[in-house]
This record gives structure tokens, sequence and C-alpha cells, in this order.
């Protein structure tokens, strides 16, 4: 009986782990594609780097494009009240190509190179991230999608984009100008749209003003 009770036992285990193996299979072969794009060590990080897998609306790679970006203090001195730059914010590419980002920090804090907004399926959280120590080079590759948009560049640590290090990545045509990209846009102006709304305050008083004269002599 004994021996029985342990046949049962160990048959109800294999069947056990044999599910808990082919369940999660497709997720650990994500979670493992997902490691083989990351590198990871003093230097920096090199995150959802892919040179080689096409996005769904891609049949081929229709070209290659390589940037070097320096970061630093030294390029955020011709655009006043910004602290930190990136020697470039703005990147031309074709739909479909692979484009390799090679960063170079020239500053001693941690500087990234951030970019939002790619397919879901294809690069976790929608983003490509290199990160270089102080005084490091990282490089990593993506492959944009087939359409036409606008991706932000940024670097993520603390106030770091706040105080200037923001681009932006434009495919084929672009989706429009992103707002405050150093040298290419406009940045939120409070004082602007304070003037504004203060017009149209004075415009509204008035309004009300010669509607209630003009009811009153009614």
């Amino acid at each position: 009986m004994q021996l029985l009770l342990m046949l049962v036992g160990l048959g109800c285990g294999f069947l056990a782990n044999a599910q808990t193996d082919s369940a999660p299979a497709s997720e650990h072969n994500m979670q493992m594609d997902h490691m083989a794009g990351m590198k990871f060590d003093t230097t920096g990080l090199v995150m959802n780097a892919n040179a080689s897998e096409l996005p769904i609306n891609c049949d081929r790679i229709s070209q290659e494009h390589s940037f070097t970006v320096h970061l630093g203090t030294e390029y955020a001195d011709k655009f006043p009240g910004h602290v930190f730059g990136m020697s470039q914010n703005e990147y031309h590419v074709a739909p479909c190509s692979v484009v390799t980002i090679t960063i170079v920090n020239e500053d001693q804090v941690r500087h990234q190179w951030m970019l939002h907004g790619l397919p879901r399926y294809l690069y976790p959280q929608g983003m490509f991230h290199l990160e270089a120590a102080g005084g490091e080079t990282q490089t990593g590759s993506f492959i944009v999608p087939g359409d036409d948009q606008t991706y932000l560049v940024h670097c993520d640590m603390t106030q770091h984009m706040e105080k200037g290090m923001k681009a932006q990545l434009i495919v084929g045509n672009g989706s429009g100008d992103l707002w405050s990209i150093p040298g290419i846009s406009r940045g939120f102006n409070l004082q602007e749209i304070n003037n504004i709304l203060g017009v149209l305050l004075v415009f509204s008083m008035g309004a009300m003003s010669y509607m209630t004269l003009l009811y009153l002599k009614k």
C-alpha cells in the first residue's frame, strides 16, 4: 500500500512539473530574448537591443543608420537655463531601418539615451535604453517600425531631461515635432498662457458688462 501511494505521488509530481515546464515556456523564451538584448556592467547598461527581429510592418531592413552622441554639460552652453545637453537633438532615419546609437558620456555623472514608444511586442515597455557611467561609452542597436513617427529621446536620470537632455528621433516624415526639444521646438511657456488667459478674462468681463447694460436698459 505504501509503495502504491509513493508511485501515485511520484506520478502527480511528474505531471505537475510537466505542466509547470510547458505552460510558461513562451514567457521564459521572452525573458531569455530580453536578456539576450541586455548588457549590464560597471560601465553602464544596454537594454532591449535588437538588430535582427523585424517589426510586423517591415518585411526587410531598409537602411542602416549610425549616430555618435556626446553627452555632457558642455552641450548645454548654447541653451540658456540648461545644465546638461546632447551633441545632437534630432535624428532622421528611414522606416524599417536599423539604428545604432553610440553615447559618449563626457561628464562624471551617469547619463542615458532612452527612446520611448517602440512596439511593446518587440521591445519590453516600448523602450530602447543606453546608459553610460561617467567617462564611459555604450553602443546599441534597434529597428524602427515602418510607419512615419516621431519618438521621444531623453535622459531619465532625475531632472536631467528637465535640465536639457531631450531629443527626438524622426522616422520617415515623422508625426510632428515634440515640444521643448533644445534648438528644435518651443517649450511650454506658462507666461504666454497666462497672458492669453488674461486677455480672455478681460474680454469676457467686457462682454458681460455690455450684456448687463443692455438688460438694464430694457
